[in-house]
Parts: C-alpha cells; sequence; structure tokens
C-alpha cells in the first residue's frame, strides 16, 4: 500500500452509525476537558454519558500527570547543566575525539527527551537556538 492510497476500512465496522450534536466552543471544551479527566476519549466519554457504559472498545487515553512531568524537566534542567559543564571543559582542555562525540550523542538525546516532556505538558519543543528556558 503506497502512502497516498486510502486507508482500508474494516468490514466487520461495529459501530456503523453516528450522533452528531452542535455546541459551542465552550460546552466542548468542557465534555473534552471531562473526558480527559476520566481517562476517556470523547466518543467513549460521550457514550458513557449517554448509555451509563463507554463499551467495551473504548479507547482509553493515558493519564498525564503534570507535576511528575514538571519535575522531570526540573531533573533534566540538572542533567543538561552537567552537560555544559562537560562542554566547557572539553573547550578548555582541547579536543578529545572520543569524549567529543559521546558528548555530542548525549546532547541529541538530551534534547529529544526535552522536546517529548514538553510535549506532553502541552507546550512547543524549543527550535534551535531558542533562549527560552524550561
Amino acid at each position: 500500500m503506497t502512502d497516498n492510497a486510502p486507508r482500508k476500512k474494516s468490514e466487520n465496522r461495529q459501530r456503523q452509525k453516528q450522533i452528531k450534536i452542535r455546541c459551542t466552543a465552550e460546552e466542548f471544551n468542557d465534555a473534552a476537558a471531562n473526558a480527559a479527566q476520566s481517562g476517556l476519549s470523547v466518543s467513549a466519554y460521550a457514550r458513557s454519558a449517554m448509555l451509563g457504559k463507554a463499551g467495551a472498545r473504548a479507547k482509553a487515553r493515558l493519564p498525564v500527570d503534570g507535576q511528575l512531568l514538571r519535575q522531570v524537566l526540573a531533573q533534566h534542567g540538572r542533567y543538561g547543566n552537567n552537560l555544559n559543564q562537560i562542554a566547557y571543559v572539553l573547550n578548555a582542555e582541547g579536543s578529545h575525539k572520543v569524549l567529543e562525540a559521546d558528548f555530542r550523542a548525549a546532547l541529541k538525546e538530551w534534547g529529544e527527551i526535552r522536546d517529548l516532556a514538553l510535549g506532553a505538558l502541552g507546550r512547543a519543543p524549543y527550535a534551535p537556538g531558542d533562549e527560552r528556558r524550561a
């Protein structure tokens, strides 16, 4: 299958009917927040509210602990400070080819972890050269 081909839908789709409702932006945001708090998708949350159960195949969302993610970012900042000190020593003492390659790999991984944590908190990852701090 190529990237441009339409996605094949299941022939055994259990939920074939749709109920559409109109709501204000505030109502939608409240419903989405309630769904997230309950750990369900918006559709599963709506089914649960209407039928008393979300359904056997309800898609649960993973809970996000914002406080824990903030602690992860704080610890991540401390590790970044350590990497900065290592970079300073590498620059002051001259080139250490093996250490420099390891440092660059660690720095890349450090940035990837930071961007994932920021994404989980709903914040945009930093662009290269961005002076903002976590």
